[in-house]
């Protein structure tokens, strides 16, 4: 059985690459939900690994689900796909690393969620975002009416999931949908460098990213509690003793961090 999803360790110090590769159009498959969710579950114990680039090659990062699969589904069948690629994808947006999704071509459906689980997007000018599932006659199911709308807002994301219209690149950065546009050959390279200089950060980037993740869930008194904790737990790390000491002796800036 061929593998989909392929875990590359040293893309750059600190850096691992999750790549997609089943091609033509790197559908999502089950298969590829469970490789998914194995690729996290390495993450979660890789020390060295720092933060990641998510990538579906050059031409295109993830077409969709793949549609032959939903044939003759039962309700059941649906609500245990949805469910276990629900499951995969929190899995992979929950990983401590910083991550970074380099999009080329086209992000639809199951891949416009693969790709909103990534703490950042790079998009090529070549990239096409959407939730077209309405006109199967479907709704997103792996995130897309959750996770876009914390990203874009619930007005403009409900146009996007009603219409199941494609977004380019330009108008994904003008939504927020992506965080930043390039020549399609830079997407991945600029991703790799995004994620380079997050890896070299501090331990406190976890408990940041722990903090807006947890606390967005929440109502604002709750929230605070998260950050709070958070906060305190940074303290603890030898990263914050080597920043504060750096910034009272030589300025911000300048303190160089281990991630611990």
């Amino acid at each position: 059985m061929p593998n989909y999803v392929r875990l590359e360790k040293d893309a750059a110090p600190g850096v691992a690459a999750v790549l997609l590769e089943r091609p033509p159009m790197n559908a999502l498959n089950s298969q590829v939900t469970e490789e998914i969710l194995e690729v996290a579950k390495q993450l979660e114990n890789s020390g060295d690994v720092r933060a990641f680039v998510l990538w579906g090659g050059q031409k295109i990062f993830a077409a969709g689900a793949d549609i032959k699969e939903f044939l003759d589904f039962s309700n059941e069948d649906a609500k245990r796909t949805s469910q276990r690629m629900n499951e995969a994808f929190a899995r992979l947006a929950d990983l401590p690393q910083i991550s970074v999704a380099a999009v080329n071509g086209y992000a639809l459906g199951g891949g416009c969620e693969l790709a909103m689980c990534a703490d950042f997007r790079v998009a090529g000018e070549d990239a096409v975002f959407g939730q077209p599932e309405i006109l199967l006659g479907i709704i997103p199911g792996a995130g897309g009416t959750q996770r876009l709308p914390r990203l874009v807002g619930v007005s403009r994301a409900k146009e996007i999931v009603f219409s199941g219209r494609q977004i380019k690149a330009k108008e994904a950065l003008t939504i927020g949908l992506a965080n930043q546009v390039t020549a399609p050959e830079d997407a991945y390279r600029t991703a790799l460098e995004m994620a380079r200089r997050f890896a070299v950060g501090p331990a406190a980037l976890r408990a940041a990213k722990r903090s807006i993740n947890q606390g967005i869930e929440l109502p604002l008194a709750s929230a605070l509690d998260v950050e709070s904790e958070e906060f305190a737990a940074a303290f603890s790390t030898a990263d914050a003793q080597v920043g504060i000491t750096s910034f009272l002796e030589r300025g911000p800036g300048k303190a160089t961090f281990t991630g611990a």
